[in-house]
C-alpha cells in the first residue's frame, strides 16, 4: 500500500467511518482453504425473491438502505495485508441497488432464471465494496424479482431468509411513513467473531482434533488423479430432480419408527447409492451447519455456517435399518465435535490445493434454514434459493424440504462426470430410498440390485 493509501486509510478509521476486524473462522475457510480464489465468482450465493405488490423503485431502494443500516456484513469489504486479510467494517454502507424493466421475451421464469445466472456471475471488487448486489427486476406494475447476490464471505443461506424477512418488514415501515431505523441487532457479525475466537482455544480444541484424527484415519481420496487443470476452472453443472411426496412422507416416517432423523435416513441412501456409483464401500460428505445455536445471532447476517465431515462404511450385508442406527449415532458423534473448518483443515495437515478441496470431495446437505413466505397487507414475498455451488467440491447432492416434497439439487464438475452418469447416481438414490422405506430389514445389497 503506498504512503498516500495508508494515510486515508489511517484517517478514515480515526474519524470513525471504518474499522478493521480479523477474519472470523468461516471467512479463514475461504482464504485458507478454498481451492479458488476468494474472489472467484463460486463464491457468490444467489435467491430470487418473488414480490406481489405495487413496489416503487424509490420505496424499494429506501427499504433496503434500512436493511443495509441494520445488518454490519453488508458493510464489509476485506483489507489485504502481509498477515493475511482483514475486515473492513464501514459505518455507512454503499447501496449497490439496480432496477431494470423486463422486456416481454425476458419473462418467463426460463429467461429470468438465465437474467439471475448472469447477474449473479458479475464480479466484487474486494477491497472497495461492496460485495453484495440487488436487482429488481420488474415484470409487470404488481409483479416483481429482486435478484439479491452476496459473496460469501459475508452471507450463508440463512443470512438469505433473513433477508427477505428484513426488505419486507423494512418496506411496510417506509409506505407506512415510519422515520425510525430498523432495531438494532442483538449481536454484531464482528463481535460474534470476537466471542467464536476466545471460545475456540487449543485447550478446547484438542480432543475434537484426536475425534476426526481417529474418525478420518485411513480415507483415501477418490478422484485425485483427475485433480489438477480440470478441476481448478469452470463453473458447476445444476441438475434438478424430485422425490415425490409419498416418498418424502415415507422417509419421514421410517426416521420416526427409527428413532433417527430425516438428515441421517437421506444420507444413509445417499451413502448407499453412491457406494455402488462410485464402487467403494468408504463413504466421506462434508455437510454444512448453520451455526447458529445461540439466540444473539439468528437475526444477524453475516458466513456463520461451518462443515462438518461425515465419513461412512457400507455394509452391503447389514440390513438398512441396522445401518441406519449406526448412520444416526456417527452423524450425532460427527455433529457434537464440529469445530472451525479452517482449524481441522490445519491440524490435519491439509490446506487444501488448487483443484484440491480439503478432507472431503462431495457434499451432502438437508437444507433446513428458514425459507420464509411473507405476506402483509398488499405485499407477499416467497424466496427460491438459487443452488450456484462454489467450486470445492467435486459433487453435491442438495436436499431441501419444497412442501410435502423434496427437491433433490445435484452440483457437479461437467469436466469429470458426463450428466448421464449423475443422472444414474440421482436415479440409484431414489431407488434405494424408496426400497429401505418399503422394507428396512431388508439387506443394503438388495436395494442396489
Amino acid at each position: 500500500m503506498s504512503g498516500d493509501k495508508r494515510a486515508l486509510l489511517k484517517q478514515r478509521m480515526e474519524s470513525g467511518e471504518l474499522r478493521l476486524q480479523p477474519l472470523t473462522f468461516p471467512q479463514r475457510e475461504l482464504w485458507e482453504n478454498s481451492p479458488v480464489p476468494p474472489g472467484d465468482m463460486a463464491n457468490h450465493i444467489c435467491c430470487l425473491i418473488e414480490v406481489r405488490g405495487n413496489v416503487t423503485l424509490e420505496d424499494g431502494k429506501g427499504a433496503f438502505q434500512l436493511v443495509l443500516d441494520r445488518q454490519e456484513a453488508l458493510r464489509v469489504s476485506f483489507l489485504p495485508g502481509k498477515d493475511g486479510p482483514v475486515q473492513m467494517i464501514r459505518r455507512d454502507g454503499v447501496l449497490n441497488f439496480r432496477f431494470r424493466e423486463l422486456r416481454e421475451e425476458e419473462k418467463s421464469p426460463e429467461a429470468v432464471e438465465e437474467i439471475a445466472g448472469q447477474l449473479c456471475s458479475e464480479p466484487f471488487d474486494m477491497l472497495q465494496g461492496p460485495i453484495y448486489r440487488v436487482d429488481l427486476l420488474r415484470r409487470e406494475v404488481d409483479d416483481h424479482i429482486f435478484v439479491f447476490t452476496i459473496h460469501h464471505a459475508i452471507g450463508d443461506g440463512w443470512t438469505l431468509g433473513l433477508f427477505v424477512q428484513e426488505l419486507c418488514l423494512a418496506y411496510i415501515q417506509r409506505v407506512r411513513g415510519i422515520k425510525e431505523p430498523l432495531p438494532a441487532v442483538p449481536q454484531t457479525y464482528s463481535a460474534w467473531g470476537a466471542a467464536e475466537r476466545a471460545v475456540w482455544t487449543p485447550t478446547e480444541m484438542a480432543p475434537r482434533i484426536a475425534f476426526w484424527k481417529s474418525h478420518l484415519a485411513g480415507h483415501q481420496r477418490l478422484w485425485s488423479a483427475l485433480e489438477g487443470p480440470l478441476t481448478t476452472t469452470g463453473t458447476h453443472t445444476r441438475l434438478v430432480s424430485y422425490f415425490p411426496a409419498e416418498l418424502a412422507k415415507a422417509a419421514r416416517e421410517l426416521a420416526r419408527k427409527s428413532g433417527a432423523t430425516l438428515f441421517s435416513t437421506l444420507l444413509l441412501a445417499f451413502q448407499v447409492a453412491f457406494s455402488r456409483w462410485a464402487k467403494t464401500d468408504d463413504v466421506l460428505v462434508g455437510t454444512p451447519v448453520a451455526n447458529r445455536s445461540r439466540q444473539s445471532c439468528k437475526e444477524t447476517m453475516g458466513y456463520y455456517a461451518g462443515v462438518v465431515p461425515i465419513r461412512g462404511r457400507v455394509d452391503a450385508e447389514r440390513t438398512f435399518a441396522a445401518s441406519l442406527r449406526e448412520t444416526h449415532e456417527t452423524t450425532v458423534n460427527c455433529f457434537g465435535n464440529a469445530m472451525p473448518f479452517a482449524e481441522l483443515a490445519q491440524a490435519l495437515g491439509d490446506k487444501g490445493a488448487p483443484g484440491h478441496n480439503p478432507i472431503y470431495e462431495v457434499r451432502f446437505a438437508l437444507q433446513n434454514h428458514p425459507i420464509p413466505d411473507v405476506a402483509l397487507p398488499g405485499l407477499s414475498a416467497k424466496l427460491r434459493m438459487r443452488s450456484t455451488g462454489t467450486a470445492r467440491y467435486h459433487l453435491a447432492c442438495e436436499v431441501t424440504e419444497e412442501g410435502e416434497q423434496l427437491e433433490v439439487v445435484w452440483l457437479f464438475r461437467p469436466q469429470l462426470f458426463p450428466q448421464a452418469e449423475v443422472e444414474n447416481l440421482g436415479r440409484l438414490f431414489q431407488s434405494v430410498l424408496t426400497g429401505a422405506c418399503r422394507a428396512p430389514e431388508a439387506r443394503v445389497a438388495t436395494l442396489t440390485e
